[in-house]
């Protein structure tokens, strides 16, 4: 993804070259020093210099001998390294908490998704319990040898990233909710920044990076929650709008006779397409809203479908059916509109692919204005429930990377050679 220039200044200059020989090494395995220099422009002094401080606070290690033909002297490769450094990701749903702690150079330290009603539960209470999660996962990550260098949280709403601010969640019933600062007051001791963003964003920079579709600079992702967002990646970059809540396709108005959506609208295309909309056609009698249902994990919900449907079941045969017709009918708009390479279809769209694709890519072939010469096609995403919570982690790295001054210093030690 692309980054504003950093303002002028020795200092600034410093942090600017850093981040550029640590983009560098987190899109290759290992480099050598004089490859940094010959790909970034800099002087290989230069790079000597940001070797050494790299070196310093851990964040790189030296990986063995680079040869480069079949004379001249070997280079020595570095790789990023960072085990002491974390980045916690976590999303909230209605029916999960999930949680994904990487260190700086991807290890996973914890994951974890737990079934959890924050619907159902209230705004104060799905904020507790969130933050108790991060708390968990935090004491995880620091048995594992890493401390969270920041928290990145994905929520399925409307989202001012500058403020941390949950503007509008419908499917949570949450509204103007300071997520960050309350999660920084909860975690309060560990000092990390929080950041927060819409799931569907997160998910689609997941999926960007490293997803079915990693790199195809054209693509839409579709999170298939009981809510439908969308994450928009438009020439490499995400789209966010005028005021960074572009996506919200789940609520295109698709019926304009259909039920009553979350937001309060009608027909809207997560009405149709949504797993709540799949549930209440396909097992009526586990319709999520049900006095004393329990709330269950989503994949559980969609292996009972997923078993129906292998075993011929024909009502949820016609309900996948039908909800496949108005995926197709609803990313047919997308692509009018934004002309994607691929439309990646995450949580249980993708689960359930093998039965809705066929329904969903013939209605885009059908619909699509430019179908006889633009190739767009629906791809199932591999990344599953866990996107938007691998995102967030992708986020925290991202920042590090930008600003590896926000990173403290190193615990007390040798570099590593």
């Amino acid at each position: 993804m692309k980054h504003s220039p950093a303002p002028v200044g020795q200092a600034a200059l410093r942090r600017a070259n850093l981040s550029l020989v640590l983009r560098e090494l987190r899109d290759h395995p290992s480099l050598s020093r004089a490859h940094i220099a010959e790909v970034t422009g800099l002087h290989r002094a230069t790079v000597s210099n940001l070797m050494a401080e790299l070196l310093e606070r851990r964040l790189v290690r030296e990986v063995g001998v680079e040869h480069v033909g079949a004379i001249g002297r070997p280079r020595r490769a570095v790789a990023l390294y960072g085990e002491h450094v974390g980045a916690l990701g976590m999303e909230i749903n209605v029916d999960y908490i999930a949680v994904h702690g990487t260190d700086l150079s991807g290890r996973v330290l914890v994951e974890r998704r737990v079934a959890y009603d924050a619907m159902g539960s209230g705004q104060d209470s799905a904020v507790r319990r969130l933050g108790l999660a991060a708390r968990e996962a935090v004491e995880a990550m620091r048995r594992a040898g890493a401390v969270p260098a920041g928290i990145a949280v994905a929520v399925p709403g409307l989202v001012d990233v500058t403020r941390g601010t949950v503007t509008l969640a419908p499917n949570l019933y949450w509204h103007d909710v300071p997520l960050a600062d309350q999660l920084s007051t909860m975690l309060g001791p560990l000092g990390a920044p929080v950041w927060v963003d819409n799931d569907a964003n997160l998910s689609a920079l997941a999926e960007y990076t490293s997803g079915v579709a990693a790199g195809t600079p054209y693509l839409v992702y579709l999170t298939g929650e009981v809510g439908v967002g969308g994450g928009i990646i438009l020439g490499g970059e995400l789209l966010r709008g005028a005021d960074g809540y572009s996506g919200e396709v789940g609520h295109l108005q698709v019926d304009p006779n259909g039920d009553q959506c979350g937001c309060g609208r009608l027909g809207c295309w997560e009405t149709k397409v949504g797993l709540a909309a799949l549930v209440r056609a396909a097992m009526p009698e586990q319709a999520y809203g049900l006095p004393g249902m329990p709330v269950s994990d989503p994949d559980e919900r969609v292996a009972d479908i997923a078993k129906g449907l292998a075993a011929g079941d024909q009502r949820m045969a016609r309900a996948v059916a039908q909800v496949g017709e108005w995926l197709g009918l609803g990313g047919s708009i997308l692509a009018n509109l934004f002309n994607p390479r691929v439309i990646v279809i995450g949580g249980y769209f993708a689960s359930l692919a093998e039965w809705l694709l066929p329904h969903a890519q013939d209605q885009l072939r059908r619909l699509v204005v430019s179908a006889p010469i633009a190739q767009c096609r629906f791809v199932a995403s591999t990344l599953g429930f866990g996107a938007a919570s691998r995102g967030a982690a992708n986020m925290v790295v991202n920042h590090i990377i930008d600003d590896p001054a926000m990173i403290l210093d190193p615990p007390p030690g040798p570099a590593l050679r």
